[in-house]
């Protein structure tokens, strides 16, 4: 035996700034039991390496590997988890924290607990410059323990709590099985079925993990996670559907016609829940063609109202409209105005669609009562009235460069 209790794994890749705020506050830990840092370089070109060999010669137990090539995220991480000897093993992202007093309780409950074989906890999202936490990631009443292959209590804690293990302390024992490549299926629930099959697993109160959502070293930059929420609603569905599965397979989980009813609707609600999330991403983004392909999506489901939705679904037609004629007028070669036909306000129009994606290189114009038919050609028309539509044909326009209000909102339905 190592003797080590916990191994603190963290992957990295050219995040040398990262990395040694990440460092610095390992030095400050002072647990009750012995443990490592087991940092996996995904073959680095910035200053990495150095950067642990300075802090391997203050003291701290970090024990270094460099792979030859970066083979992408997954495998880098499984890397740390490979080489990792303690009793447990937390994965630690370069740019996040731990919570010592949270990791502590963690580590308790699991000596406690021999048959639990992973344990999970909420997370705090940290303002480092503020130095405060602003929200927590889900949250429950108090501790909780599930048996061994009861997947369908987990599988309803999950779907009523919205729960996502993202980040958990594991046996080691389990782990060794249990990280294997997932692509279709959100690795978090997929892992937690393996978890589930091989001893009980835990859900605790108290925090152990701060994920940084405003950096010092750059505190502009977009969380990592946020494109997994913006695009991943099917993964997470995927996930649910592996574990239900796996629950199926070891006979915990009824297969019958009711039952798969029952957790088609659990799936179901649980995906237009994170879809609703991602609608609001997309709108906050400005990027309103996708929100409202997602608006589509969760109104079939029965969520037209979903909270998410509300505070954007009346101005949602009319930004789709300016988006798309943005966007048509972007993708076209050779464009370099754009015509506005019968529009009253053509200055905030036009700062509408430079908002949402027209390119500065393509000017604005209202018509005139004479036609330069020399720029016909570079020129994109956007017509109030679409019955001018052939009038601008017989000018010298091109026609699908013609675009009438009707063109770009009549399929945008609320």
């Amino acid at each position: 035996m190592s003797g080590i209790k916990l191994s603190i794994c963290i992957p990295t890749y050219n995040r040398e700034a990262y990395l040694r705020s990440a460092l610095e506050h390992c030095e400050k830990y002072s647990f009750s039991f012995p443990y490592e840092i087991v940092v996996s370089d995904n073959a680095s070109t910035d200053n990495t390496t150095q950067l642990v060999e300075e802090f391997i010669a203050k003291g701290l137990p970090i024990h270094y590997h460099r792979r030859p090539v970066n083979g992408g995220s997954g495998p880098n991480l499984a890397c740390a988890f490979h080489h990792a000897v303690g009793e447990y093993s937390i994965y630690l992202a370069d740019d996040d924290f731990l919570v010592p007093s949270g990791v502590e309780a963690a580590m308790a409950y699991l000596d406690a607990n021999p048959d639990v074989a992973a344990c999970h906890a909420p997370w705090y999202f940290y303002d480092e410059v503020a130095d405060r936490d602003l929200s927590q990631f889900y949250a429950i009443d108090e501790n909780i323990k599930f048996e061994q292959r009861n997947f369908a209590a987990v599988f309803q804690f999950i779907c009523e709590r919205h729960i996502f293990p993202e980040i958990g302390i594991y046996r080691a024992s389990a782990l060794r099985s249990s990280w294997v490549p997932r692509d279709f299926c959100f690795w978090a629930f997929s892992y937690l079925a393996h978890f589930l099959d091989q001893g009980a697993v835990a859900f605790l109160k108290q925090p152990f993990y701060r994920s940084v959502a405003v950096s010092k070293i750059a505190p502009n930059r977009q969380q990592a996670g946020n494109d997994d929420v913006m695009t991943s609603w099917d993964k997470y569905r995927g996930g649910l559907e592996y574990f239900l599965y796996i629950g199926s397979k070891r006979g915990n989980l009824a297969t019958t016609r009711e039952a798969r009813v029952v957790f088609e609707e659990l799936c179901k609600v649980f995906t237009l829940n994170r879809m609703a999330v991602a609608f609001r991403f997309w709108a906050q983004r400005k990027d309103f063609i996708k929100a409202y392909e997602l608006y589509t999506r969760l109104a079939i489901g029965g969520m037209p109202d979903h909270p998410e939705v509300m505070h954007f679904r009346n101005a949602l037609p009319l930004m789709v409209a300016i988006q798309t004629l943005a966007y048509q007028v972007g993708a076209t070669e050779g464009i370099s105005r754009l015509m506005l036909s019968g529009i009253a306000d053509r200055r905030s129009i036009e700062e509408l669609l430079r908002d949402l994606g027209l390119p500065a290189g393509v000017d604005v114009v209202e018509e005139t009562v004479g036609h330069d038919m020399g720029l016909a050609k570079h020129t994109a028309v956007f017509i109030a009235d679409a019955v001018r539509h052939g009038e601008f044909v017989a000018l010298g326009y091109k026609p699908n460069l013609i675009f009438s209000e009707q063109d770009l909102i009549q399929h945008v339905i609320i």
